[in-house]
C-alpha cells in the first residue's frame, strides 16, 4: 500500500530531469582555490585537474547558470558579484563536506568522532588540559584536537564548521551560537614579590600609571586589564610591551622588568616556580568568566555536551581546578 501511495504522488514542480544541480562541489572548490592561487593554472595543480578540465567545467557551468562567474582582464582573473556569491557558498560550505567525510570515515572505523576546540585566549590552554584529561578517560572513542591558531577569531570558526566548541572569556552572542559561562575566574595584577604593590591589598589605576604593563600580543580593546580597569579611569601604563608565552612573562615580572594581568588560579600555579604575588584590581576584584560556545544544532551531540557538563563541575583534587578561575585574555 505505502509503495502504492508513492507512486500515486503527483509532483507538479519537478520531473526526473528537472532534479538535477548545475552547481557541484567541484565548482565550489576550483573558485575557492583560483581565489586562493590567483590563476587557474595554479588552482588546477592544487586540484590535480588540467587546466583545459577546469576551464571546460567553469565554461559549462557559466553557460548553465547564464551568467559569468569571472571577468578576464588579461591573464588575470576577476570575480562578477556572482562569482563572489559563490565564492562566499564556497567558503561556507566546503568544510562542511570535510567535517561530514570526516565524520563518515570515524563512523566506518566505529570511531565516535573528533572534538575540535578552538581557544580564543592565551591562558585557556592550561585551563583546558585540566579538563581534557579526565574527558579523554571518560570518552575513549572520541579523539580531542585543539586548535589555538583560532585566537580571536572563534566565531568566524564556529561558523564555518573549522571547530566544534570554542572557548573564550569574551563571547559574542550570535544567532545561531550558545555560550555557556563553564568557570569562574578572578583576574589579577601580577607583580615581583619585592614590588611595592606587593605589600598592598588592591591596586588603584593611578598606581600603575608608572609601570611597564607585560600581555600577550593582543590589541588593547581585547585587554581586561585596559577596557575594565585602566581606560576607564583615563590612565595608561609607562610603557606597554608584549610576550607571547605565560612562563617568560612571569619570568619578567619576577625579575622587576614590569607587571601582568592574568587569572588568579595561573598565578597561584606558578608561585612555588616564580617569585612574583596576585593583587587584586581595583577594591571589588576583576570578575570574569570561561565560555564554551557552540554551534546551536550541535549542542545535543552527547560526546560535546559530556564535555560541556565536565567544564562546568566543581573543582576536585584529582583535576587540581582551583576554585576562583582559569583563563582570561590577560
Amino acid at each position: 500500500m505505502l509503495s502504492k501511495a508513492i507512486h500515486e504522488v503527483k509532483w507538479p514542480l519537478f520531473n526526473c530531469r528537472s532534479i538535477q544541480f548545475m552547481i557541484e562541489k567541484i565548482h565550489l572548490a576550483i573558485i575557492q582555490e583560483v581565489d586562493r592561487q590567483g590563476s587557474l593554472t595554479a588552482a588546477a595543480g592544487v586540484l590535480c585537474l588540467t587546466q583545459s578540465a577546469l576551464s571546460h567545467a567553469m565554461r559549462k557551468l557559466e553557460k548553465q547558470l547564464g551568467t559569468d562567474i569571472w571577468l578576464r582582464e588579461g591573464r588575470s582573473l576577476r570575480l562578477t558579484q556572482a562569482g563572489q556569491h559563490l565564492l562566499a557558498v564556497a567558503n561556507r560550505v566546503l568544510p562542511q563536506f570535510v567535517l561530514a567525510e570526516e565524520r563518515m570515515r570515524q563512523f566506518a572505523q566505529g570511531e565516535r568522532g573528533t572534538l575540535r576546540i578552538g581557544m580564543e585566549c592565551h591562558p585557556c590552554y592550561q585551563w583546558l588540559l585540566k579538563v581534557v584529561s579526565p574527558y579523554l578517560a571518560g570518552w575513549p572513542d572520541v579523539d580531542v584536537d585543539v586548535r589555538q591558531k583560532f585566537q580571536f577569531g572563534g566565531i568566524g570558526a564556529l561558523f564555518g564548521y573549522e571547530i566544534d566548541l570554542l572557548v573564550t572569556p569574551d563571547p559574542l552572542f550570535k544567532p545561531g551560537l550558545r555560550f555557556e559561562p563553564v568557570f569562574d575566574y578572578e583576574q589579577v595584577l601580577v607583580v615581583a614579590r619585592r614590588h611595592p604593590l606587593a605589600q598592598v591589598a588592591w591596586v588603584k589605576p593611578v598606581q600603575l600609571a608608572g609601570e611597564t604593563l607585560i600581555s600577550y600580543p593582543v590589541e588593547t580593546e581585547r585587554l581586561d586589564i585596559y577596557t575594565q580597569f585602566l581606560t576607564p579611569a583615563g590612565i595608561a601604563p609607562r610603557r606597554h610591551k608584549t610576550i607571547e608565552t605565560t612562563d617568560i612573562m612571569l619570568q619578567m615580572v619576577a625579575g622587576g622588568r614590569g607587571v601582568a594581568a592574568l587569572p588568579r588560579w595561573l598565578v597561584q600555579e606558578y608561585a612555588d616556580r616564580v617569585d612574583v604575588v596576585p593583587v587584586r584590581l581595583g577594591r571589588q576584584g576583576l570578575a570574569k568568566q570561561i565560555f564554551l560556545g557552540a554551534r546551536e544544532a550541535d549542542v545535543d551531540i552527547d560526546y560535546l555536551r559530556a564535555f560541556v557538563e565536565l567544564a562546568r563541575r566543581p573543582p576536585t583534587p584529582s583535576t587540581g581546578r582551583a576554585l576562583d578561575g582559569n583563563a582570561g585574555t590577560a
